[in-house]
């Protein structure tokens, strides 16, 4: 799987497991799958597959 843009290894895991590994707690956080936005309701059960291409967009203070 690549997530932003960096290959990564790994067996099935979930979205909320892979922002678990990541250390991103999910505030301020926006997961998209190929291309389409993963809905929060369903990062518990939305598995990832090897050839998937997952952008991670965290949200920034400032002005």
């Amino acid at each position: 799987m690549r997530v932003n843009g960096v290959s990564r290894t790994g067996g099935p895991v979930s979205v909320r497991g892979l922002l678990d590994e990541l250390n991103l707690d999910g505030r301020g956080v926006a997961v998209a799958r190929n291309g389409e936005i993963v809905p929060r309701s369903t990062w518990e059960s939305e598995l990832l597959r090897e050839d998937d291409v997952i952008e991670i967009v965290t949200a920034a203070a400032g002005g």
